[in-house]
């Protein structure tokens, strides 16, 4: 099925920093590869550089902070901000905070890990630390996972997972960017494979039809 054949959805997406992964939705869908319009970004920080390119392109923003709030609080602003646009999918894209996915939006929220799932996931394995885990382990591959979010950190149904070697002279930073242009492919694979109807969740798995 081409995207001209699947009818374009609502996306939300969540971010905390620079808003990479939201630059590469914005270029997938301007460019006519992604069947999907971003109604809403919302960043748990005001000056998180994503709010300004989510502006930028015309796209409704929203800040809401953490500070001072139980998670059921936080996720409750946040869960009715979504409730304002009714997003078909929620894109979770670099947002460092706990989201708690009420009913209605589970399974229709999506994240990219940079690291093979379950490995390397879970609290505080984010950004640099993933990667230099991954180094330390002596891992010879490494790569990225767009899974449905739950619950629990780095957790839920595997979608996807792009893989490549680790280079021995390999750091940090040169790992987390070419796994990032792994990221860049499968993350909009994903998104088209849920606007065409093709993922089904089956416990814990996702079948792809």
């Amino acid at each position: 099925m081409s995207n001209n054949e699947v009818k374009s959805i609502r996306l939300a997406v969540l971010l905390s920093g620079g808003g990479r992964t939201l630059d590469n939705l914005i270029i997938q869908i301007r460019e006519g590869e992604l069947p999907a319009r971003i109604e809403l970004v919302i960043s748990s920080s005001s000056t998180a550089m994503g709010l300004k390119k989510a502006t930028d392109a015309g796209i409704q923003a929203r800040a809401i902070s953490k500070t001072g709030k139980t998670i059921d609080q936080f996720s409750r602003e946040i869960t009715a901000e979504l409730d304002n646009v009714k997003p078909d999918l929620v894109c979770l894209a670099g947002f460092m905070c706990f989201y708690t996915i009420p009913d209605p939006y589970l399974g229709k929220v999506m994240n990219v890990h940079p690291a093979l799932l379950p490995a390397f996931g879970g609290k505080g394995m984010y950004g640099h630390f993933v990667h230099q885990a991954v180094l330390d382990a002596g891992c010879k591959i490494s790569g990225c996972t767009v899974h449905f979010a739950d619950n629990v950190y780095d957790h839920g149904p595997i979608i996807i997972q792009r893989a490549i070697r680790v280079l021995e002279e390999d750091t940090a930073d040169t790992l987390a960017d070419r796994v990032f242009e792994e990221e860049k492919i499968a993350y909009p694979h994903a998104i088209n494979l849920f606007a065409q109807g093709r993922l089904q969740i089956i416990g814990k798995r996702v079948r792809i039809l």
